[in-house]
């Protein structure tokens, strides 16, 4: 039987939001357009959860402000 230590979990769930968090970031400069890197940082300081909903969210976006307007409204939940 194979037992997953503390640390191990933890390695994998950061690992997890960090490819998250590129991916989001790769698939909205697609979208939108270049970030800046204070748009950057802010999207790098959301939650596992709220990364999961932006990713979904963004099929949706046609421009920056469709982006700016997300974050305004989730980034604080």
């Amino acid at each position: 039987m194979r037992y997953v230590t503390t640390g191990k979990r933890i390695g994998y769930e950061r690992g997890k939001q960090e490819g998250e968090k590129r991916l989001i970031l790769r698939l909205l400069q697609r979208r939108v357009g270049e970030l800046s890197p204070e748009l950057q940082k802010r999207i790098q300081s959301l939650s596992l959860n709220q990364l999961e909903t932006l990713g979904e969210a963004l099929l949706d976006f046609t421009d920056m402000e469709d982006l700016l307007n997300w974050l305004q409204t989730n980034q604080s939940a």
